[in-house]
């Protein structure tokens, strides 16, 4: 059986300015669930990933991330974003 990916089209979605904190502290927070998660299956720290040895170079914190690395996050937050926008739902900014 081939899959053939079918995600709801967001392109027509632009981020209002005022999300974009929201969206890096999402990216931040998919980082910290990923790691954690490798950690708790016994994962550690390693200069390249290695499945064996269950190493991998992104087992660090976020700010230490590459910018590359943090993109990938902050891609799919912004999608995330985007999806609950599409979907009909507002995201209202706390009052400051």
């Amino acid at each position: 059986m081939k899959y053939t990916p079918c995600p709801i089209d967001t392109t027509d979605v632009r981020l209002p300015g005022e999300l974009d904190m929201l969206a890096e502290s999402i990216a931040r927070n998919v980082h910290e669930v990923w790691a954690k998660g490798r950690l708790d299956d016994g994962w550690v720290y390693g200069p390249e990933r290695d499945d064996k040895l269950k190493t991998h170079k992104c087992l660090v914190p976020y700010e230490e991330l590459s910018e590359e690395e943090k993109e990938y996050d902050r891609a799919t937050s912004r999608e995330t974003i985007k999806l609950i926008l599409k979907l009909g739902f507002r995201i209202i900014p706390p009052e400051r």
